[in-house]
């Protein structure tokens, strides 16, 4: 445990606070709230491939549950059978049933790091990691947009990020699930559910933790939700130029 938060305070944390630190020491007026967003749109475009990658994968996946659901219509007594022949629709789609997750997983330490980040920076502490070439502010303005303290919990901004959280859910599910070819897909199979009960449920989570944190935290998931929808519009209105074909005469 204490190797996990040595790499933690290494990697993840020193990293995020004295970016953060450095933002809010270079911007004009010294608000927080704009060095939060500026460096969360850094991270994201930092990681923008592998979100590209994952986004993706969700498509093609969501797009394969016809012909899976097929298969398990197919193979009902043949579990064997059902697991060879989805491996194989995996393989000949190119897809990695398991690459969706991974950017969630990497989010965690991102999270746990950005909370603890702002909760010392939010309270002028914490300086002590400060990089040689990062200034030591001394104190920290949590007064954001001359409105708002980012250092205390704020109910509407907690609101916002999980209104953001669910229409980032509803987009991909919108724009990725396709309509049933068959009998058997008009049937929601337990990954449908589960992921009908995420689209809900994370929305709700997301409300309840914000709404006790500090609002910096909430800050960050409607920026980073933001651009997540951004980038899921880009990825999917791209596609769907690409596979527009103009017919003779027009």
């Amino acid at each position: 445990m204490a190797v996990f938060g040595l790499i933690l305070k290494t990697i993840f944390y020193a990293p995020i606070y004295n970016a953060l630190i450095f933002l809010y020491n270079v911007l004009p007026g010294h608000d927080i709230g704009i060095a939060i967003i500026l460096l969360t749109a850094a991270i994201r475009l930092l990681t923008l491939p592998l979100n590209s990658k994952s986004l993706r994968s969700q498509k093609v996946l969501q797009e394969l549950q016809p012909k899976l659901k097929e298969l398990q219509i197919k193979y009902k007594d043949d579990k064997e059978g059902l697991a060879k022949q989805t491996m194989a629709l995996y393989a000949e789609q190119k897809v990695n049933p398991f690459a969706s997750c991974l950017p969630l997983l990497l989010q965690l330490p991102f999270l746990i790091a950005f909370y603890q980040v702002l909760r010392n920076a939010l309270e002028s502490k914490g300086f002590d990691v400060l990089y040689p070439f990062v200034q030591n502010p001394g104190n920290i303005n949590a007064l954001s947009f001359g409105i708002i303290n980012l250092a205390n919990p704020l109910w509407m901004l907690a609101l916002v990020a999980g209104a953001s959280q669910f229409w980032q859910a509803h987009m991909l599910s919108t724009n990725s699930s396709p309509k049933p070819q068959t009998d058997g897909a008009k049937d929601e199979d337990m990954m449908a559910m589960m992921n009908k009960q995420m689209k809900y449920m994370m929305p709700v989570m997301t409300t309840v933790i914000a709404w006790k944190l500090p609002a910096g935290l909430a800050l960050y998931w409607i920026t980073t939700n933001l651009l997540a929808v951004a980038q899921q519009w880009w990825l999917f209105h791209k596609k769907q130029n690409s596979t527009v074909t103009l017919t003779p005469g027009v």
